[in-house]
């Protein structure tokens, strides 16, 4: 992580106020994106909601829900701009941490076999695949799989 990332970027709680800045990336990002209303009922619902900013603004986001012992990871994202910096993995770090605090014994996420740079990042974070879901995300021609990954915390 360079010595920039490390003093400009950090992460807090993601506020209702946020959901402009967090709907202007995420349909810049993916092809299918989550709306506005998913994210107010995550924020509704007590989910760990989160955004991470650098350089004076909002640059990533995502949502962690825990459930007893398990934590999943339902949205994890960086704007297109932030992407390859180390921003990414510094937001699933600071998410690895609050699956800890909230005493998490294992964390999930899903990610399309596709988004191969996701994947390698969180491998090198030591997720491991799970299993597959078949027809889990909608695609352009249809369903995708999606990747269960897991990291034992």
């Amino acid at each position: 992580m360079n010595a920039l990332l490390q003093t400009d970027f950090r992460c807090r709680p993601m506020h209702a106020d946020d959901l402009d800045a967090v709907m202007a990336i995420e349909p810049e990002i993916y092809p299918f994106p989550w709306s506005r209303g998913n994210f107010a009922d995550s924020l509704s619902a007590g989910y760990s909601c989160w955004v991470a900013e650098h350089a004076g603004g909002i640059i990533g986001y995502g949502v962690l829900m825990v459930v007893l012992d398990e934590a999943h990871l339902l949205n994890v994202s960086i704007a297109r701009r932030w992407q390859g910096q180390g921003h990414g993995r510094a937001l699933l770090q600071h998410f690895i941490a609050v699956a800890r605090r909230h005493g998490a014994l294992t964390m999930f996420l899903e990610v399309r076999p596709s988004n191969t740079r996701a994947i390698a990042l969180y491998e090198s974070l030591g997720f491991n695949e799970f299993s597959v879901r078949k027809g889990y995300y909608p695609a352009e021609n249809g369903r995708e799989d999606a990747v269960l990954m897991g990291l034992a915390l």
